[in-house]
């Protein structure tokens, strides 16, 4: 089983997925300086290519609402985690879960219809997010850089949409998702090499409070 891999705003910073040593002087006073998790997200999308932890960073409640949200998606995650398996990893982030399929368990090579195969592992994700409906949902695709750029964003934008549709049919609402595709320019590593496009081709969902849960959660707390 892969782990549920638990990512703190500070370790983010300090340990290095993003490294302060990283960020110019002027980005370094406003990651020390920000009071929103909009800034504090916004940058680190930008320097780690990931607008799936950007998304979720950029989301961010903070204090003792957002340590009420975190239980809420611990939550969430565990029974991700149990439903999912070795299909997809799943990582707590901050306030949010972001979960990341293989494209190759979700779509034939080169295609954008979802295998048959893989329509079990959507359902199951489907079925647990629709327990938690108080969140917001970004599906990204990308792919390696083997082939056209054009075509390659052409098709991981197909293949997010693929894969929101199908939840959609599953009454995940409709309201509660953006699909993005990013073709080849967010790779997680070198594509010079079959294992590294592997890791490259991928669907990202990012998981985060909505605007009631985040109400719900300072009600909760001032109660």
């Amino acid at each position: 089983m892969k782990k549920i891999i638990v990512i703190s705003l500070i370790l983010l910073i300090v340990l290095g997925t993003i490294g302060c040593a990283s960020f110019t002087g002027k980005e370094k006073g406003v990651v020390i300086g920000a009071t929103t998790g909009g800034v504090i997200g916004g940058i680190i999308g930008q320097k780690t290519g990931n607008t799936a932890l950007g998304a979720i960073l950029g989301a961010t409640v903070g204090g003792a609402a957002g340590i009420w949200i975190g239980g809420y998606m611990d939550k969430q995650a565990e029974d991700l985690e149990s439903k999912l398996g070795e299909n997809a990893t799943i990582e707590r982030v901050g306030e949010g879960i972001k979960v990341t399929f293989d494209s190759g368990i979700l779509f034939d090579f080169n295609k954008y219809e979802v295998r048959e195969e893989s329509k079990e592992s959507l359902t199951e994700f489907a079925e647990t997010v629709n327990k938690y409906e108080e969140t917001d949902i970004i599906l990204e695709g990308h792919t390696d850089s083997v082939g056209d750029e054009e075509y390659n964003l052409e098709l991981s934008q197909k293949r997010a949409l693929a894969v929101s549709d199908y939840i959609k049919s599953l009454d995940v609402g409709g309201e509660r998702l953006t699909e993005i595709g990013y073709g080849e320019d967010q790779p997680l590593a070198d594509n010079t090499d079959e294992a590294g496009r592997q890791q490259n081709r991928r669907v990202e969902i990012a998981i985060f409070a909505n605007d009631e849960l985040k109400e719900k959660a300072q009600e909760e707390i001032t109660e």
